[in-house]
């Protein structure tokens, strides 16, 4: 039972409780503690000065009436003028030294012993706190003797024998008015201070608090991204940056949701496109063997162009699962490459555009055959389009795509380039972003972030020449696998 009651009156630690308060009410607490520790910063000094202050009036008060009496030749005073002395300044006695001679001005019931002298021509700062402190503590039945130095003669001294208690009672009352004080500056000071942090910090916060979390629930929904306010201040800035998140994501969530849609239209199409074309590369196959110079010069073009679309729809659905397949890579013709590419681009267009494959007839890339004429094909198609795109007529004017090639070590260069308009701002910002980073209106953008992806699953980077002023040129870096060690030694 006892335990009981003992856990019943455990006390809440007071980080605990701070915790469980919200942001203002701890911000309330806080400002009330910390004025308060400033208040009892500026205190504890004011009641030391205040004591000496106090004594100082007394000694004031009994050299003022210690000048005129010396001025009388060793002459007493009457008691009843002692007693009057004595009670204007509340002392027991008071004694003049001067010339190393002392004169007692003044004298009444003497007590027997005097417990504390204090020689205020010799307080410090810090026995002046220590002293304060003592007679708040200790005080109030004590004797005390103070003495000090006569303002209008430096020469004399003036000795006071007293009572602490009325010292003691001054100050302690000093003290209450101080505290009621602090709490009163603490009170209002807080007040100020939360309200004006409650609506220039609190409210903002709470709203973007509340906006996130309606967003959090629903981020699809473009009445919950939060509108800012005015840029004023950090926190407006910061409105306005979570409402241009908040935009982007959601265009992402949408973009998203649209190529999740598409792949799974695309998966839906490609199961009956693969059988079509299957179809197709047996007609090819048949369409071979037919005797005419015409259909043997095209075949081989056509039977290589559906053997591609049959890879391309096969890997259609690795493609919708965020993945290309892993590229099967060997040493290939590079020029070979390019001028197909170009052959076909010319057959699809026909367009009158000049190509220029600048490629050395022995140059060798090790990379996947198929993949690596995708990604030349995208940029060639590409740069054909941005032709097409062009509103200029002018006959004159020099249209040309050029592939060039070169081998650094065991890194291939290649280059795209065309004499076209150039890429505008908007693809130049999302360059490579699925459609976002097209050149022209209606495109998705896809064909160079395909290509990205297939450089890089090669190990290689793509990039857009900047440093080209006029045209569009894009070059890729295609490093030759390392060769593995236990490979090399096989073979060697």
């Amino acid at each position: 039972m006892a335990d009981d009651d003992q856990t019943q009156t455990d006390p809440v630690p007071a980080g605990q409780v701070m915790r469980g308060m919200s942001l203002s009410s701890r911000l309330l607490w806080l400002t009330i503690l910390f004025v308060m520790i400033a208040e009892v910063l500026i205190f504890v000094p004011s009641v030391a000065n205040t004591r000496v202050r106090w004594l100082q009036d007394r000694l004031n008060t009994a050299a003022a009436a210690a000048v005129v009496v010396d001025g009388v030749n060793e002459m007493d005073l009457p008691q009843s003028i002692q007693n009057d002395a004595l009670m204007a300044t509340g002392t027991k006695a008071i004694v003049l030294h001067k010339d190393g001679a002392a004169r007692m001005i003044a004298s009444g019931d003497m007590p027997p012993v005097v417990t504390h002298h204090y020689d205020l021509s010799a307080v410090t700062p810090l026995s002046a706190l220590a002293d304060a402190f003592d007679t708040i503590l200790f005080g109030g039945d004590r004797v005390i003797r103070v003495e000090g130095l006569v303002a209008d003669d430096p020469g004399m001294t003036i000795e006071l024998v007293l009572e602490d208690a009325q010292l003691r009672h001054a100050m302690l009352i000093y003290g209450r008015n101080v505290f009621f004080l602090s709490v009163l500056i603490s009170l209002i000071t807080a007040s100020l201070v939360f309200f004006s942090i409650s609506r220039m910090l609190i409210r903002p916060i709470h709203r973007v608090t509340e906006n996130m979390k309606a967003f959090a629930k629903d981020p699809e929904n473009p009445g919950n991204i939060i509108v800012p306010s005015p840029p004023v201040d950090e926190l407006t800035a910061a409105e306005g940056h979570l409402a241009d998140m908040q935009t982007r994501l959601q265009q992402t969530l949408k973009e998203q949701r649209h190529l999740a849609d598409l792949g799974l239209a695309v998966s839906k199409i490609n199961h009956d496109m693969r059988n079509i074309l299957t179809s197709a590369q047996l007609m090819s196959d048949r369409l071979a063997t037919v005797d005419d110079p015409m259909v043997k010069r095209f075949a081989p073009k056509l039977l290589r162009t559906i053997d591609r679309a049959v890879s391309y729809s096969s890997e259609v659905l690795a493609y919708g699962k965020a993945r290309e397949a892993k590229p099967r890579r060997r040493f290939l013709n590079f020029a070979a490459l390019a001028r197909e590419v170009t052959e076909i681009v010319a057959e699809e267009t026909e367009a009158d555009i000049d190509y220029v494959v600048d490629v050395d007839g022995t140059l060798e890339i090790e990379a996947d055959s198929d993949q690596l004429f995708r990604v030349i094909y995208n940029l060639v198609r590409n740069a054909v389009q941005a032709f097409a795109s062009d509103p200029s007529d002018d006959p004159v004017l020099v249209r040309r795509v050029t592939l060039s090639a070169h081998r650094t070590g065991s890194v291939v260069e290649i280059r795209v380039s065309d004499t076209g308009p150039g890429l505008p701002a908007r693809a130049r910002e999302n360059l490579f972003q699925p459609f976002r980073g097209s050149a022209r209106s209606g495109g998705t953008g896809l064909g160079l972030a395909i290509a990205r992806e297939l450089v890089l699953a090669h190990g290689g980077s793509i990039a857009l020449d900047d440093t080209v002023s006029q045209g569009t040129s894009f070059c890729i870096e295609l490093p030759d696998q390392p060769v593995p060690l236990d490979g090399y030694r096989a073979r060697a």
